[in-house]
Order: C-alpha cells, then structure tokens, then sequence
C-alpha cells in the first residue's frame, strides 16, 4: 500500500463527481469515499459516481455508505428494496430465529449494495440503549440485551462479509447511553466505568474480532472528562484498544457533527492524534475538505496494517438466490 494515502474518507457534493471534485480527490488522494442521500439517484447513476470516485484516485478505493435498514438507509425505493430497523430483528423471541434473521438482513444489505460497486457498510450498530436516552439510536439497536446485541451484530456482521461488504460496527465503545445527539450537541455520560464495562462496552468486546469499528463523539467522565471518545487518548488507548481489545480499523465518526469542537482542520488533527486510524468527513462541502485535508496525514504503519488485513476479508460472493433470501427473512419476521 503506498504510504501517500491520506488517513481520511471523504464525501462528495452531489450524484456527479465535478471536474473540480476530481481534481481535488486526485492530489488529497484520501483512504476511501462515503455516500449520502444527495450522492444517490438510480443504480446506474450511483455506479458510475463509484467508478468516477475511484478513477479520481487511480485504485479501487473503499465506498462506505451508512445502509441499516429503517430509518438510516441512505438507498431507498422504489429502486432498492426496504428492509427493517435492527430493533425488529431484535424483537425475535426465539434465538436461532433472531440470529439468522440477522445474518439474512446482512446479506440481503450486502447484495444490494455491492451489485452498485459499494463495498464498506457502517454498520452494524452494537450499542445498548438504556431508559430515557435520546432516540438518535433507539430502534437502530437490536435490543436493550448486550449478549444479545452481541450475538446478532456478529450474525449481521457475518451475513455483510459474507456478501462481500466490509461491516463497519458502530458506535465504539457505546453510544446507548448519550441523553443527546451527537450530530447536534456533545452527548456526556456520567456513568461509572465499572458499569459501561459491563453493558454499553461488553457487546464491542465479544466483537472485537471484526475487521472495522466507528468511534463515538461522546464523553465518559469517569475516563476522560474532557474529551469525547474520538478525540482522546485516554478512551481509545485505554478502552477501545485496550479493554475490549479491538485491533482493527478505527474510523472516527463524522467530523462535521457539532459533538465536536474547533475548526474542521482542528478536528481531523484532533482524532488522528488520539489514535484514530481514519478520519471521516461526510458532508462534501469543498471548503471544509480542504481544512480537513491540509490537517490530515498519510495512513500510519498499523493504520496500513489493518487496513489491509480488512479489505483482504473482502471477496466476490457466490452466486445465490437472493429472492428466497428475501423471503425466507420475511417469513421469520412474521414467525
């Protein structure tokens, strides 16, 4: 891998790259690409936006795109099929039942995504909400149960690999906590760590073997009273490489999100310090990129060796009947 590829992912402003766009894409020469509602329109638009990005680059680039089901979908109909939010897959009473719920739903997310060249979904969501916390989780969660968070974000995670779609696991170390949206304001979590330990982090560590995780722009006052998660040294040394154990691909959360504070070149600078392995800047707003790009920096050696160990999980699936994938997932919602 060469060593020029910036530690970022960045979006674009619309659903055609702009010479302007491919110029700047070719000297920033960033990780990879993320895609939005404003970037998608029909398949054969999106398909040719995800050879454009990566012919800005010369290499195939990693496409992240945030496709849960429920509310965060960013491919909607009437050209992508519907699928439901995790909560109801979490609702299955009935444990084989849930599990491979969840490995169809990974699968089918898969299939559609990587018919459109899109091969990194940020996804699945392993927090645990509790009682009273914002909804900017809420049903995106399986269940308010971290084993059983636990066993269907693997399951999920499974079905993603095993249609050929990178799972980014989402948001490390735990977001079901936060009285806030971190997109608007920064959550703080006041909770002792002796009891995140047990729950809202317990799920990232039995899914510490996956090959990607999403950082969270929330404070834990017991571990780092001044800075979010992203940002600290503290959290990501201590907790998400040390206790739960994750050694692999740590994106941050969005940079543009108001969690966070300062310039967005502050920002970027910011979240590589902390240990932060990519930076993702999402809203394609080309003044804030080239903040974001000047304060970036070249993948590091363990960034590089993470990555790859990753994208090398990523292969073409076989061939199967998605169809009686998609209906075999229904009857089981409906039990």
């Amino acid at each position: 891998m060469s060593a020029d590829i910036a530690a970022l992912v960045l979006g674009c402003e619309g659903p055609v790259l702009s010479a302007a766009e491919r110029d700047f894409f070719r000297d920033a020469n960033p990780l990879g690409f993320i895609l939005f509602r404003r970037n998608v329109d029909n398949p054969e638009q999106v398909r040719a936006l995800v050879r454009d990005l990566r012919d800005s680059v010369g290499r195939h680039a990693p496409i992240l795109i945030d496709q849960e089901g429920g509310r965060v979908a960013r491919l909607r109909g009437p050209h992508w099929p519907e699928l439901p939010a995790a909560r109801v897959v979490g609702d299955l009473t009935d444990p084989e039942q849930a599990t491979q719920a969840a490995w169809l739903q990974g699968r089918l997310l898969a299939a559609m995504l990587a018919d459109l060249g899109i091969d990194v979904d940020c996804e699945p969501v392993a927090d645990v909400p509790v009682p009273g916390a914002h909804d900017v989780i809420g049903d995106r969660a399986f269940t308010m149960d971290p084993d059983k968070v636990a066993r269907l974000a693997a399951a999920q995670a499974a079905g993603l690999l095993a249609g050929g779609v990178l799972p980014i696991v989402k948001h490390i170390p735990g977001h079901g906590r936060a009285f806030a949206d971190s997109h608007k304001e920064l959550p703080v979590v006041n909770t002792v760590r002796s009891e995140l330990e047990a729950w809202d982090f317990a799920p990232f560590k039995a899914l510490a073997h996956l090959p990607a995780a999403m950082v969270a722009h929330v404070v834990y006052t017991d571990i780092d009273p001044q800075h979010p998660a992203s940002v600290s040294p503290t959290v990501i040394g201590d907790i998400v490489r040390g206790h739960i154990g994750f050694d692999g691909v740590l994106f941050s959360d969005d940079l543009s999100m108001q969690a966070l504070s300062g310039t967005l070149g502050q920002r970027t600078a910011a979240v590589l310090a902390a240990g932060c392995d990519v930076a993702l800047h999402c809203n394609g707003q080309m003044a804030e990129m080239r903040d974001v790009v000047a304060h970036g920096r070249p993948l590091d050696s363990d960034a590089q060796r993470r990555w790859s160990a990753a994208a090398a999980l990523v292969a073409n699936a076989p061939p199967t009947d998605i169809k009686a994938m998609r209906a075999e997932f229904d009857r089981l919602l409906v039990g």
